[in-house]
C-alpha cells in the first residue's frame, strides 16, 4: 500500500514512516523540509505547503491512503499565532480531504489529541462516544474543526475517515520544548525544573514507537470511519513527570511557576477500543520510555544528526510536524 504521511518529517511522522517501511507498505513524505531521518533515495518526499492546494494535489496523487499528522500542535504557538494555527490545522485539513477526495484516495487516519476530552461530561475512564464540550482552547477547537471535516466530508461525499486521539507522545526525536525533553535537559545541565500550578495534573502519555504502531495498525479495514483513542495505560502527573527525571537524570530542584490560560482538564481516557479493533496497547511504560529516550540523546549526541536537529529546532514553528507540547 502506498501511503502519504503528511508532517513525515517530523517527531511522530518519521516514526510512522520507518513502522510503514518495516509493515511493508511505501511510504510517501509530505512536509515543508526533507526528512532528517531518511535520505531522500530511500523514501519518496513531497516538500510543500499543507495549505497549499495545488501541492496537497501533487503529494496526494498515486496514494491509496493519508495518514494526516501535519499540524501546528505546541500550543504556545497556537495561542502566540492563532491565525497560523487556523491556516495549518484547520484549513490543512480540509484540503487534505479534498485533495483525497479528487484523487480517490481510500481513506485519510486524521490525527487528533486527546485534548477533546477537556472538561467532556461521563464517569471515567472515557471512552469515544463520550460527550464532548465546547472547547476553551484554541489547540482544541482546531483540532476538533478537523475532526468535524472528516466526518462532514464523509456524510457529503462518501470519503472514508478514520480518526485517532493521542495520547502525550514522548520519546525520541521529539522537540526539545516539549516537556519530557524540556526537563530532561535542565536535569542534564543542573537547572529547577519549573511545573505549573500544583502539578497534579495529569495526562496519559504513549511512547512514540508505540503511537506509531497504533496509527499504522489503524490501517485496518475495520477502522474506516470509527475513532480511537491511542493513549497509554498509566496518568502521569506533572509531578511525577518530575520526578522521574530527577530519577533518571539528576536530583535537580523543582520550583513551582503559574497555571497556562486555558489549559485542558482531562480525565482518564480508556484504550478499550483499540485493543479489541485494532489489537493495539502501548507496551512502554513511562519510567521505561524515559529511560529510553535519555538513551538515545546519549547515543546521538556527538552525531551528525544531532547537530542537525539541533540547527532545525529554531525553524520548528513553520515545519508541518505533530510535535504536541500538549501537556
Amino acid at each position: 500500500m502506498r501511503v502519504l504521511v503528511t508532517g513525515g518529517s517530523g517527531f511522530i511522522g518519521s516514526h510512522v514512516v520507518d513502522q510503514l517501511r518495516d509493515a511493508g507498505h511505501e511510504p510517501v513524505i509530505f512536509d515543508l523540509t526533507q526528512s532528517r531521518y531518511h535520505a531522500p533515495t530511500e523514501v519518496k518526499t513531497v516538500l510543500g505547503d499543507i495549505a497549499d492546494r495545488d501541492a496537497a494535489r501533487r503529494a496526494v496523487h498515486e496514494c491509496d491512503v493519508i495518514i494526516h499528522l501535519a499540524a501546528v500542535a505546541d500550543v504556545g504557538e497556537v495561542v502566540a499565532d492563532p491565525f497560523h494555527a487556523d491556516r495549518t490545522n484547520v484549513h490543512g485539513t480540509q484540503v487534505i480531504l479534498d485533495a483525497a477526495r479528487h484523487e480517490g484516495i481510500e481513506r485519510v487516519l486524521y490525527g487528533s489529541t486527546v485534548w477533546v476530552y477537556g472538561d467532556a461530561q461521563g464517569e471515567p475512564p472515557l471512552d469515544e462516544d463520550a460527550a464532548l464540550v465546547l472547547p476553551a482552547h484554541l489547540y482544541t477547537a482546531t483540532k476538533l474543526a478537523g475532526e468535524m471535516y472528516c466526518r462532514s466530508y464523509s456524510a457529503l461525499y462518501g470519503a472514508s475517515h478514520t480518526i485517532l486521539r493521542f495520547g502525550i507522545p514522548y520519546g525520541p526525536r521529539a522537540r526539545l520544548a516539549a516537556v519530557v525533553p524540556s526537563f530532561v535537559g535542565r536535569a542534564q545541565e543542573g537547572k529547577a525544573l519549573t511545573i505549573a500550578g500544583d502539578g497534579r495534573q495529569t495526562r496519559q502519555f504513549v511512547y512514540v514507537e508505540d503511537l506509531a504502531a497504533g496509527i499504522v495498525a489503524a490501517l485496518a479495514p475495520a477502522a474506516r470511519n470509527r475513532v480511537y483513542n491511542l493513549v497509554g495505560v498509566e496518568e502521569t502527573s506533572v509531578r511525577q513527570i518530575a520526578d522521574t527525571i530527577r530519577e533518571v537524570v539528576a536530583p535537580v530542584p523543582i520550583v513551582h511557576g503559574p497555571e497556562r490560560p486555558a489549559d485542558a482538564h482531562i480525565a482518564e481516557i480508556s484504550g478499550a477500543r483499540a485493543l479489541a479493533e485494532l489489537g493495539w496497547q502501548p507496551a512502554t511504560p513511562f519510567l521505561d520510555g524515559v529511560r529510553r529516550y535519555v538513551d538515545w540523546l546519549a547515543e546521538t549526541s556527538d552525531s551528525p544528526l544531532a547537530d542537525t536537529a539541533s540547527r532545525m529546532e529554531g525553524k520548528a514553528a513553520t515545519v508541518l510536524r505533530q510535535e504536541p507540547t500538549e501537556l
